[in-house]
């Protein structure tokens, strides 16, 4: 018999650090359970929708998000106190800009259709978090769907065009209409949110639970 797959929809920016956090805690659950029921689906929402296409200075833009500078070393030293507990290596010294992640967002809605998306959101956290790369760079996007084993030259072409802007534009929407405010946010199921970068054991009692409930 198949076994009954479960949505699991993950509303995400690749420029979010708890995002990062989240991703690793919930791969590490889902090393531990190889044939966990998840058939997941990489969802967009952008942090920042107002942000400049070019981006912005990364110490400017965490002063104005932060109310000064006080407030952004605070809030990041917890963060990286977070990701260095989960095993994380996060470079904020080599973020020189925050980008606008929507080219982002579109490389990966097309990398789920070679199933690809897991990867390519893999790949975007370890250039932005621990590279400093610019991740609204086409030639960065570009590097990263070749490294993932997607047609560059493809992709090239459909970022250099408006091919799924206004679809991706849409889904971030919808996202907020539903009520999410913030990221990471996992939908089970279709109608199960789960907010916030989890723990791995809440991930494995998740997968135990809905396994369990398949056999009945």
């Amino acid at each position: 018999m198949e076994p009954i797959l479960t949505t699991l929809d993950i509303i995400s920016d690749p420029i979010c650090p708890w995002c990062y956090i989240g991703k690793a805690k919930l791969d590490r659950a889902l090393e531990a359970a190889p044939d966990h029921p998840f058939e997941i689906q990489w969802r967009p929402f952008q942090l920042n929708p107002d942000m400049p296409a070019e981006g912005m200075d990364r110490r400017e833009y965490l002063e104005w998000k932060f109310g000064g500078r006080e407030g952004a070393i605070r809030i990041y030293g917890e963060i990286a106190k977070k990701a260095e507990e989960t095993g994380l290596d996060i470079a904020f010294e080599k973020i020189k800009r925050t980008p606008n992640t929507l080219n982002a967002h579109r490389l990966i809605r097309w990398a789920q259709i070679e199933e690809k998306q897991s990867q390519v959101v893999s790949q975007l956290f370890r250039r932005y978090f621990r590279e400093g790369q610019d991740i609204s760079d086409i030639d960065v996007l570009v590097d990263v769907a070749t490294a993932v084993g997607m047609d560059g030259d493809l992709i090239r072409r459909l970022l250099e065009g408006d091919s799924d802007l206004a679809e991706t534009i849409a889904e971030d929407k919808k996202a907020r209409e539903m009520g999410v405010q913030g990221v990471p946010c996992f939908i089970i199921g279709a109608s199960y949110a789960v907010q916030g970068a989890q723990n791995t054991d809440t991930w494995a009692g998740i997968i135990a639970e809905i396994v369990e409930k398949s056999k009945t």
